[in-house]
């Protein structure tokens, strides 16, 4: 059953394509920086362990398999601050994604320091701490139930897109939300991929800053009828 969310709707759909955006400017910095892996995005993971098999595919499976634990283990922890704080929904988002913030901070400060240095093995770390953020974050949108807000994973708003339209006989209904969901992942990860060929920490702070502003949105909007 989903989750009522504590903001309006208008409110609600804001919080979530600002973590729409972050997924975009971390899978950028995951593919383009730390090599064949997504953080957030587990559909392109597991295509990539497909490629793995293949020889010569430059696919690195040790990094995919970590991003998946890393992400599955974020599942699991945000699972956990539900079941605990969920019954007071702004304490959960609050404790969940601050959660996500104190690690994307954490892991801007020891890349930026040197301390994980994403050109050899340590960026396995990176791309774990990173994983359990995104897993983290996915499960918790996950509980509003609102299938173009997953915050990680655009299939679905696009066959929404394609099958609710005008041209294939539906209503459009949903359609604005669909594309500007589309767009603002689009959108991360054009600044994502921009900005990493100056920088990478700094694009970690920004997406921890994002995360910031939504949990801000939630926890101290108001509620009711936008």
């Amino acid at each position: 059953m989903s989750l009522a969310s504590p903001v309006s709707p208008r409110r609600t759909h804001i919080a979530l394509l600002l973590l729409t955006f972050t997924t975009g400017l971390i899978d950028a910095v995951s593919v383009l920086v730390l090599g064949h892996v997504f953080v957030a995005n587990m559909t392109g993971n597991m295509i990539f362990l497909g490629f793995w098999f293949v020889p010569h595919s430059g696919v690195d499976l040790t990094a995919a398999v970590v991003a998946f634990f890393g992400f599955v283990t974020g599942t699991v922890v945000a699972g956990r601050l539900f079941r605990h704080l969920g019954g007071n929904v702004r304490r959960w988002l609050a404790t969940a994604l601050g959660l996500e913030v104190v690690i994307l901070l954490a892991l801007a400060a020891l890349t930026g320091s040197g301390v994980l240095d994403y050109h050899d093995d340590r960026k396995l770390f990176l791309i774990a701490g990173l994983a359990i953020a995104f897993g983290d974050q996915n499960a918790t949108a996950r509980q509003f139930g609102i299938q173009e807000l997953s915050t990680t994973v655009l299939t679905q708003t696009i066959v929404g897109i394609g099958f609710d339209s005008r041209l294939a006989g539906g209503t459009g209904d949903r359609e604005k939300l669909r594309y500007g969901v589309v767009l603002t992942m689009c959108s991360g990860a054009v600044v994502g991929a921009t900005l990493t060929r100056v920088t990478v920490a700094p694009i970690i702070v920004i997406a921890a800053v994002l995360v910031a502003v939504s949990a801000a949105v939630f926890c101290l909007g108001s509620g009711g009828p936008d």
